[in-house]
């Protein structure tokens, strides 16, 4: 098993899409990079999707993750936005697909609990605990990217648990875990 292991957090946004990554070293993590990428200036949902696709490879062909962890989209009453949120996380995943790297989903809830100890934390008490973990000097204006950076800080406090949540190594495996949703 490597000592060291890299790990891409996203959460995918149509608006925003915000991304954070850690090292981890001997079981410590690192701070490595936070930011997000802003999708409210294009109006062509398609033009969007292709971005958020485009910038995740980027991220990869640059860190060189060894596992990914998203947000899974929570689900509201607007249809729309939950299907807006769907695609996008579905073409961040896709990316990491096609460069065979493990991703695994995590419900918001799950995230802010494993950042806070309070499922039900504001974006504002996730960002101040990463500061403090990861020795943040400052906080961004926009705080998808430390929602980003909290999803892979919530994969490092729950790697070597057998449950945590849906993972998958490639799209054979995506398509055996998911019969229901290939026609």
């Amino acid at each position: 098993m490597k000592s060291e292991k890299i790990i891409l957090g996203i959460d995918p946004g149509t608006t925003i899409m915000g991304f954070g990554l850690i090292k981890v070293e001997n079981k410590k993590m690192q701070f490595l990079q936070l930011n997000e990428l802003q999708l409210s200036k294009y109006s062509d949902p398609y033009i969007k999707l292709k971005l958020i696709f485009e910038r995740t490879i980027e991220l990869i062909d640059t860190y060189n993750p060894d596992e990914i962890a998203i947000e899974a989209p929570f689900f509201g009453k607007n249809v729309q936005s939950m299907l807006k949120l769907g695609r996008a996380q579905g073409v961040a995943m896709a990316a990491g697909l096609s460069r065979q790297i493990p991703i695994t989903e995590y419900l918001p809830k799950k995230i802010k609990m494993a950042i806070t100890g309070n499922g039900n934390a504001s974006k504002e008490q996730v960002a101040r605990m990463l500061q403090s973990l990861l020795s943040l000097k400052s906080l961004p204006k926009n705080l998808d990217s430390t929602d980003g950076l909290a999803a892979a800080v919530c994969h490092f406090y729950n790697s070597g648990r057998t449950e945590i949540g849906k993972s998958y190594t490639g799209w054979e495996a995506f398509v055996k875990q998911n019969p229901k949703k290939i026609k």
